[in-house]
């Protein structure tokens, strides 16, 4: 079935790079829809010793024989060799280049993407992060066509979940990615056919997300802790949180590794200070260390 499925089906490029993108290609594969070429990011040097690593997308590329490409700038160059591929359209997730107008009309059924909330809200580089930040009790995933303009085409397909009270961002993500993945798969054989309707977006309700700084995950504790605790969950997976803290004269940072929200009090349960091994907090509490 799987075979045959991929015989019928028109090729497309998948562009992603992380995990994220990693993933839904694992769902898109199992239901039949393997891209006939990957493009990524180009390998980045990372942990300690700085080594040239490639993307978790290429990774996967590599592993199931399917041809990569990873061109640092989406110029001239990179367009014409993607279009020398053929293909009828092309599906972007996570893969953190914008993508111009000539390389959107390389694909005569156009380009796809899934965006992590139920657009128009939240366009932008972090909108699963946004949500928690600001405290929603709802999300979602929306499959929209990809125009020259940030998240603002068409809606193809949207999918709503609700948003448990302590889920981080980690916790989200990974259910997001799954309900994205199915999202996409049910969508195709209508948008590859011609007979799915568009929803256009409506600009005046649309909202915005920037992109995170790893200071953004710097708080005060003892100060708004409803913020912070918001704070904890939306930056559970980068740049984490964070307070500052002294001992002795010497001022040095503190990762909080686990906490909790109770009787409207953010409360941290383990942590960790600078250099050193991770401890309960109110082992910390009673260290002689001051927070700031």
């Amino acid at each position: 079935m799987k075979n045959l499925k991929m015989k019928n089906n028109p090729s497309f490029v998948f562009f992603g790079t992380p995990y994220v993108a990693r993933d839904t290609l694992d769902i898109l594969d199992a239901r039949g829809y393997r891209p006939t070429l990957v493009i990524t990011a180009p390998d980045a040097p990372r942990g300690r010793g700085l080594t040239l690593t490639p993307s978790e997308v290429k990774g996967w590329a590599e592993a199931h024989d399917v041809p990569v490409l990873t061109p640092s700038a989406i110029d001239a160059d990179a367009i014409e060799a993607i279009r020398a591929y053929g293909c009828a359209y092309a599906i972007v997730v996570a893969y953190g280049k914008i993508l111009p107008q000539a390389l959107l009309d390389v694909f005569p059924l156009g380009v796809l993407n899934i965006h992590y909330s139920l657009l128009p809200k939240y366009r932008g580089a972090s909108p699963v992060e946004a949500a928690l930040l600001n405290g929603d009790h709802e999300t979602g995933v929306s499959i929209q066509r990809m125009i020259y303009e940030l998240d603002a085409g068409d809606i193809l397909a949207q999918e709503s979940t609700m948003i448990g009270p302590s889920e981080t961002t980690v916790d989200l993500r990974k259910r997001l990615i799954e309900i994205g993945g199915n999202a996409l798969v049910s969508a195709l054989p209508h948008f590859i056919s011609g007979t799915i309707t568009p929803t256009p977006q409506d600009p005046a309700q649309a909202t915005r997300c920037r992109k995170i700084k790893k200071e953004d995950g710097f708080i005060t504790l003892g100060r708004d802790d409803e913020s912070n605790w918001r704070k904890f969950r939306a930056y559970a997976q980068w740049p984490r949180t964070s307070f500052e803290a002294e001992r002795n004269g010497s001022r040095f940072r503190v990762t909080i590794v686990s906490a909790h929200f109770a009787d409207r009090r953010f409360i941290p349960d383990t942590i960790k200070p600078a250099g050193k091994n991770e401890m309960k907090y109110e082992e910390f509490s009673r260290s002689g260390a001051k927070v700031i």
